[in-house]
């Protein structure tokens, strides 16, 4: 049986504050699929986003494991899981992240001149990919003249530049307005259809999640399949 492209066991995350121990997430199972196209919905406060970061290795677990293809991603050492990341994951935030002083070519560009890409690469492929996100008349433009939803975007186009397999979104529409909103969303369901690309979306959007299609709500500390509804709190 084919291995699922990430599994989750057993994970969980916690917090000592002055009050305590705060358990956010509890012995968390998950397998996600190559294709699937998965909404967090949940409260605000639950620990979506904390989930989310320890999917996109940003944060640890507390406990647990979590398999990239089989592969066991936290027994990396940092070096090797930055480059994991760099390779395997792309990131779309509420908040754009971008680098205003620079053009939105050179933003997208930008993670795969880390990676070592050639330049001349990667300039071909960001421009691939802006045009495929409706911003060809944009290259050369500083993306803080741009737009909230061009910004946006190009976030996309940054996010998905170098074909990764899995692509995770925090409120990706959370600060648009609903037309712009849909235009990113789609955007990110376009991808999935062509190349096949993962998408893990946290949203408070109904919409987006019934798009989406399998809904996991965050509640007490672990995932149910749940109600799109849930996404609207």
């Amino acid at each position: 049986m084919r291995a699922p492209l990430v599994g989750i066991r057993g994970l969980a995350r916690s917090f000592e504050t002055a009050a305590g121990r705060v358990e956010v997430l509890k012995d968390l199972d998950l397998d996600i699929a190559e294709g699937d196209r998965i909404a967090i919905v949940g409260q605000s406060g639950v620990g979506k986003s904390t989930f989310l970061h320890i999917l996109g290795t940003l944060d640890h677990p507390s406990a647990g494991s979590i398999r990239f293809r089989g592969e066991d991603v936290f027994a990396r050492s940092r070096e090797a899981l930055a480059d994991l990341r760099g390779r395997f994951l792309g990131f779309v935030f509420q908040f754009h992240h971008l680098l205003p002083e620079f053009t939105a070519i050179e933003n997208v560009m930008m993670p795969g001149l880390i990676q070592g890409v050639p330049p001349d690469e990667m300039r071909a492929r960001g421009e691939r990919m802006l045009g495929d996100v409706g911003l060809s008349h944009r290259i050369e433009h500083a993306v803080g003249k741009l737009s909230g939803g061009e910004r946006q975007r190009v976030a996309v186009a940054r996010a998905l530049v170098l074909d990764p397999p899995l692509v995770l979104a925090d409120e990706p529409t959370g600060n648009l307005d609903p037309a712009t909103g849909d235009q990113v969303a789609e955007l990110l369901f376009d991808m999935n259809r062509t190349r096949g690309t993962t998408l893990v979306v946290v949203t408070h959007s109904k919409r987006m999640a019934d798009q989406l299609g399998r809904v996991l709500v965050l509640r007490e500390g672990r995932l149910h399949e749940g109600d799109p509804g849930a996404a609207v709190v």
